[in-house]
């Protein structure tokens, strides 16, 4: 999926929503502001904000049902990023690094490339009229600093992580999939997510150590993660302890925020493909990651999705295509019961906009689909990303988790999906689950008999596909599920033996020019040092 793409599904997500800016931030106000401030900050307010956290602050504007985590309400006085103290309100400069920044991970963005300065801080001050905190000043507590990283912190602080028991609701390897992950709630009641800690470009307030410490220093108020500077206070850890969780928990994500590229590269490889998704081969290919959004184009849509992107490899041997697609997930669906009460306080908090009933008891499959058109395009035309059309069907991989096989199947739209009949040269699957992560691995030979319906690929060339994830313990079936747009694999082709010898030959050929010019300057500078016969004759 490429940026251009990518930003189109987030104008799609967003087009429910106007102005998607309300998150999980608070803002609040200062009593003695001058009028003026107050008229503009009301006017960039009304304009931008008020579609998500209401007129009055509260969090209840008419795009608020159909967002999670829910805007921001202003009035209650409980604010998540923060540089003062658990309960304490945040100064003006933490409101307006969020309104800067945005809250990652919400739909609060960043509105620094949007409004100018001015109307940004006007709009910090216009917030905080919503309630009466600030009539005493924000005070910063005093925060250590880095004692310094490396192994041996990162060790110290995966200890610590323990200790302090964030694993009950991060989970042990960090992906928010916890014993108490199902029951999580904010303080209005609302369901929350624990925070994905491999996935750092998500989090609220920042990502870097600095930005984990002061989250672990400060809580997020208002909602379940609390501050620990009461543990340092009372002696149970010491400030640089913090540090070192922080920077554990920094470890746990890639050393750089993944760029969305539009090209998978599945290089061509000499003998077996990997033998399932945890085969150590797939440790030497590139890794691709894709966003995904929720399914917000037909009914029912889905405006919390659970799975918010896919890492994807591929590789192929000439004669099969091996595709490995890896996404975080809390759990394995069918659950155990034990996500029954998420699915129904989800069910309560998002709008829906059919006239059907969500089914909270059904735990679902999770489920994974990999969409391809049935025949390469001349050019660069692609079907409809959303399952085809009656007119342009497309051709899909598909597996659940119950049934736990590779299908194929012709989709002409989301409710209209054909399996195809199992053949000799059907696609194969191996799956794998485990610390909140699903691995797949999906091999299909790159010719088939049937050529009509599956596509044949072609090394050379680029090759759509796109993605489409279920997780079925947060009540996602049918349309109800995350999706991608259009991206391209692109199978590598051998090097050919004029590949190999003409560039040695116009190395070599290279190589004798250059050799011949330093022969023939050589013997030029040395006819130029020998005596003329008109000096020699002077000489006598």
């Amino acid at each position: 999926m490429g940026n251009g793409e990518w930003g189109m599904g987030r104008t799609i997500a967003y087009s429910l929503f106007p102005i998607a800016v309300a998150a999980s931030v608070a803002f609040m106000q200062t009593p003695q502001q001058a009028p003026a401030a107050n008229e503009e900050g009301k006017r960039v307010y009304d304009k931008w904000c008020a579609g998500c956290h209401g007129d009055q602050g509260r969090g209840d504007g008419s795009g608020a049902a159909y967002v999670l985590p829910r805007p921001r309400d202003f009035s209650k006085a409980l604010y998540q990023i923060r540089t003062t103290a658990t309960g304490e309100i945040p100064t003006d400069d933490d409101i307006r690094h969020v309104v800067d920044q945005g809250m990652p991970g919400t739909s609060m963005p960043a509105w620094n490339t949007v409004l100018s300065s001015g109307e940004r801080a006007a709009v910090v001050q216009y917030v905080k009229s919503f309630s009466n905190a600030f009539r005493s000043p924000a005070t910063p507590i005093e925060l250590g600093s880095d004692p310094g990283g490396g192994q041996a912190a990162i060790d110290s602080g995966r200890a610590l992580y323990r200790k302090i028991e964030c694993w009950k609701c991060h989970g042990d390897a960090g992906r928010g999939d916890g014993q108490s992950a199902p029951t999580l709630k904010d303080d209005w009641q609302f369901p929350i997510r624990a925070a994905n800690l491999t996935q750092n470009w998500t989090f609220n307030g920042g990502g870097e150590v600095a930005d984990i410490y002061r989250r672990l220093r400060t809580g997020l108020d208002g909602t379940p993660m609390p501050g620990f500077g009461d543990l340092v206070q009372a002696n149970v850890v010491t400030d640089g302890d913090l540090w070192r969780v922080a920077h554990y928990v920094r470890s746990l994500s890639p050393d750089e925020t993944p760029r969305v590229r539009d090209v998978v590269s599945a290089p061509r490889i000499e003998g077996e493909l990997p033998g399932g998704p945890d085969d150590s081969a797939w440790a030497a290919a590139d890794s691709y990651w894709f966003p995904l959004v929720g399914q917000v184009i037909v009914r029912s849509r889905h405006f919390a999705p659970s799975v918010n992107g896919v890492w994807v490899q591929a590789m192929h041997n000439g004669q099969s295509l091996a595709l490995r697609v890896r996404w975080d997930d809390p759990t394995q669906s069918p659950d155990d019961g034990s996500w029954r009460l998420w699915r129904g306080r989800m069910a309560r908090t998002l709008a829906r906009d059919d006239s059907g009933t969500v089914d909270t008891v059904t735990s679902y499959a999770d489920r994974l689909a990999v969409e391809f058109p049935t025949q390469l395009a001349a050019g660069m035309e692609r079907p409809a990303f959303l399952l085809g059309t009656a007119q342009e069907p497309v051709y899909l991989w598909r597996w659940e988790s119950e049934a736990g096989a590779a299908t194929e199947a012709l989709a002409s739209g989301p409710d209209r999906i054909e399996p195809l009949p199992e053949q000799p040269d059907s696609v194969t699957l191996a799956a794998a689950f485990s610390n909140g992560q699903w691995r797949v691995q999906f091999v299909r030979a790159l010719t088939t008999a049937d050529s009509t319906n599956r596509l044949q690929f072609a090394p050379g060339r680029p090759i759509p596909m796109a993605f489409f994830v279920w997780d079925g313990s947060n009540g996602e079936t049918g349309t109800r599920m995350s999706i991608g747009s259009w991206v391209n694999v692109y199978l590598g082709e051998p090097a050919s033996a004029g590949v190999i010898v003409w560039p040695l030959l116009a190395m070599l050929s290279t190589g004798g020019l250059g050799l011949l010019v330093v022969v023939r300057s050589q013997k030029a500078a040395g006819a130029s040092n020998q005596p003329s016969d008109n000096a020699e004759s002077g000489a006598v």
